[in-house]
C-alpha cells in the first residue's frame, strides 16, 4: 500500500483539515491552499471536491500536465514542430488542423504522404480528443496529446517505465492480477488490449463505481464497456491466431501499457491517446 504525505504540498504545514491527495503522486493538498494558487476554479473547484477522495480520484497539477514529463530538448523540439506546422500555441484546433498538422508531422518525418488508415486513426483520436463533440479540441489536451506522442517517439520503453510512480504501479499489478484468473502468471492479448481501452474510463459518473477506470482501481467489471461481449475472460480464444496466443507475464504488460498509463493521468474527459482499433 502507498501511502500519501501527511503534509500539504503548497504550505508544508499538517493540520487536521480534510487533504485531497492526488490519484497518481503522493502529494496531497489543502482545499484553501490550491484555490489560493490559482489551481482550482469554477468547474476544477468542484470535481476535485466530488473525485479526490472517491474511486476515480484527481490529480494534482504536477501530474495533471503532461508537459511536465518533457526534457527542455524535447519541449523545444515539440515547439519547433508546432512553429513548422504553423500551429499557434493556446489556441483549439478543429478536425481539419488537426489532420493537416497529422500530415505535415508524418511527411515531415517519413518524408510520404500519410496512408488512409492512419488518417482514419488521426481522425479517431481527434474524436476521442474531443469527447463533448464541440468540434475543436482543447489547446491543453491537444498539447498532451503530443507530449505524450513525443515520449513514445523519443525515450526507450525503459525510460517511460521509470516515469510511472508506485501508485501507478499498484494499480496497473492490482489490474493484470484480476485478468490472470487462473493465477499462472500470464494473461493472453485479448485481455491485455481491453485493459489498454480501460486505462481512460474515467470521469463516467453515470457509471458505478465498479466500473471505473482500472487505472484507478483494480480490475475490470464484466459488465463494463471493456468486457462487453467478451463474457468470461480467456486466455486463447478458438479463433485466436498466433499474435492473439501468445501469453503476456506482469513485466510485459506493464510495459505494453506505459504509455496509456500516463496518457490517463490528466483529469479532462478527453482520451489523450487513442488505442489502435
Amino acid at each position: 500500500q502507498v501511502l500519501n504525505d501527511e503534509m500539504c504540498e503548497i504550505c508544508e504545514v499538517w493540520t487536521a483539515e480534510s487533504l485531497f491527495p492526488c490519484r497518481v503522486c503522493s502529494r496531497v493538498y489543502h482545499d484553501g491552499c490550491l484555490r489560493r494558487m490559482g489551481y482550482l476554479q469554477n468547474d476544477s473547484a468542484l470535481e476535485v471536491t466530488e473525485t479526490a477522495h472517491t474511486e476515480t480520484g484527481w490529480s494534482c497539477y504536477y501530474c495533471d500536465n503532461l508537459n511536465l514529463l518533457l526534457t527542455e530538448e524535447e519541449m523545444y523540439s515539440l515547439m519547433e514542430t508546432l512553429r513548422h506546422c504553423k500551429i499557434i500555441p493556446g489556441t483549439c484546433l478543429t478536425l481539419d488542423d488537426f489532420l493537416h498538422y497529422k500530415h505535415l508531422v508524418h511527411k515531415q518525418q517519413f518524408e510520404r504522404p500519410m496512408a488512409e488508415a492512419q488518417e482514419e486513426q488521426a481522425t479517431l483520436q481527434f474524436s476521442a480528443l474531443d469527447p463533448d463533440k464541440k468540434g475543436h479540441i482543447e489547446w491543453h489536451d491537444f498539447l498532451s496529446h503530443e507530449s505524450i506522442q513525443l515520449l513514445q517517439k523519443l525515450r526507450p520503453q525503459n525510460a517511460l517505465l521509470r516515469l510511472l510512480t508506485a501508485k501507478e504501479r499498484e494499480r496497473a499489478r492490482a489490474a493484470f492480477l484480476a485478468l490472470d484468473q487462473d493465477s499462472d502468471g500470464f494473461i493472453g492479448q485479448g485481455e491485455c488490449r481491453r485493459a489498454r481501452h480501460a486505462w481512460f474510463r474515467k470521469h463516467q459518473k453515470e457509471m458505478p463505481s465498479c466500473n471505473v477506470s482500472i487505472s484507478h482501481v483494480g480490475p475490470i467489471s464484466e459488465s463494463s464497456p471493456a468486457s462487453s461481449g467478451s463474457g468470461q475472460s480467456q486466455k486463447t480464444p478458438p479463433a485466436a491466431g498466433q499474435e492473439e496466443a501468445r501469453p503476456i507475464d506482469w513485466p510485459g504488460f506493464l510495459r505494453e501499457n506505459v504509455a496509456y498509463i500516463l496518457a490517463a493521468r490528466p483529469n479532462s474527459a478527453a482520451l489523450h491517446l487513442q488505442p489502435p482499433a
